[in-house]
């Protein structure tokens, strides 16, 4: 039985994808920070593994992936969805909150995979999926420490897949576009409604269209993709 690993996994697209692989059958992990009752709830729910992580700490990474190698063995599935977002004015981006984002969305992405890294090299066998954004490809106005991170996910992606790829290991991006999230909710109505005029396909995306996206990637029926760059953006980007 394989292992998932997933960072952010107590709501949104991460809880989804905690309820897809457990269904599946996979054994999995998933890491939470400030939301210990949605975790508990889901890992009632689904029986998978909850673990408190401050992803931007490479100890507190450490530590919850050998939590998870001591109840399933290694990691065989990484799923880099921890995020943040923020609207700020980039002259008003301040060094603290710089950090505070290349940290939690980047940093996070790297730590977890250097910790994984091993026992993946070691089994010849191992799947890392990135979420970033459709703003990382293309960089949003007032979202500038956002739109670096995300973009630094896609070029992790692609650099690591090179440099594992010879030892069968597979690692590829996805960049959501509008998302009916949490990360979303203080959108107005009528932003809502601009986006989806904006929108080839007239509508916001939804949590399992992503997870859809991810099942794909980590399966081995997409044995032969790596390095790639998935949108799920109703077509906002072309």
């Amino acid at each position: 039985m394989k292992t998932v690993f997933i960072t952010g996994g107590s709501r949104g697209i991460g809880a989804d994808a905690v309820r897809a692989f457990s269904n599946k059958g996979y054994n999995v992990a998933f890491t939470y920070f400030n939301s210990k009752e949605a975790a508990q709830k889901l890992t009632k729910e689904t029986g998978a593994l909850a673990l408190y992580c401050d992803v931007s700490k490479s100890d507190d990474v450490n530590n919850a992936i050998n939590e998870s190698n001591k109840a399933f063995g290694g990691v065989d599935i990484l799923i880099n969805n921890a995020g943040i977002d923020e609207f700020a004015l980039f002259t008003d981006i301040t060094d603290e909150m710089w950090h505070k984002m290349i940290d939690a969305n980047l940093s996070s992405a790297f730590y977890a995979s250097r910790a994984v890294l091993p026992n993946m090299i070691n089994k010849k066998y191992g799947v890392i999926i990135n979420i970033s954004s459709m703003w990382g490809e293309v960089g949003a106005s007032c979202e500038v420490h956002y739109s670096v991170s995300k973009a630094g996910l896609i070029g992790l992606t692609k650099a690591l897949a090179k440099e594992v790829g010879p030892s069968s290991i597979r690692v590829n991006c996805i960049t959501p576009g509008v998302i009916d999230t949490d990360m979303n909710k203080n959108l107005s109505k009528e932003d809502l409604e601009q986006l989806k005029l904006d929108t080839p396909l007239g509508k916001i995306g939804k949590t399992e269209d992503v997870v859809n996206a991810i099942l794909f990637l980590a399966d081995d029926s997409s044995h032969f993709i790596t390095g790639q760059v998935l949108g799920i953006n109703g077509g906002y980007i072309i």
